[in-house]
């Protein structure tokens, strides 16, 4: 996760959308709109169903209080440009590569802001 969060926030045009500190880990009640916070983690193998840290999924979540989801829409773009197909080095023998699985903007009329949903599979293989 350390590489991920890296890549996006060395991202000029993303840290603009998010006005500099917009990517957090957790967000707490004083988060300023908009932000974009690191959802839920799952491994596992699709074939046996069990365990696996090979294979992961890894979420975002962008929130945003703007009129419409331009904006919401905007900052999934930006994510999903910075890390759909990229590759990651980690340590001397494993490579990771993201691909996105799944994306979804909509508006929570419960929690009155535009919420978008970021999944990426990371497939980690371990180098020759």
């Amino acid at each position: 996760m350390q590489a991920l969060f890296l890549r996006l926030k060395s991202d000029r045009s993303l840290s603009a959308l998010l006005g500099g500190t917009g990517l957090l880990e957790r967000a707490n009640d004083k988060a300023a709109f908009p932000h974009v916070t690191y959802g839920r983690t799952s491994a596992f193998n699709l074939e046996t169903g069990a365990d696996n840290d090979n294979d992961q999924l890894v979420t975002f979540h962008v929130w945003s209080k703007t009129q419409g989801e331009a904006e919401t829409r905007l900052i999934m773009d930006s994510i999903r440009t910075r890390l759909d197909s990229a590759a990651f080095s980690i340590g001397s023998r494993a490579q990771t590569r993201l691909s996105l699985e799944f994306a979804e903007a909509r508006y929570d009329e419960d929690l009155a802001v535009h919420h978008g949903l970021l999944r990426f599979r990371a497939l980690t293989q371990e180098s020759a």
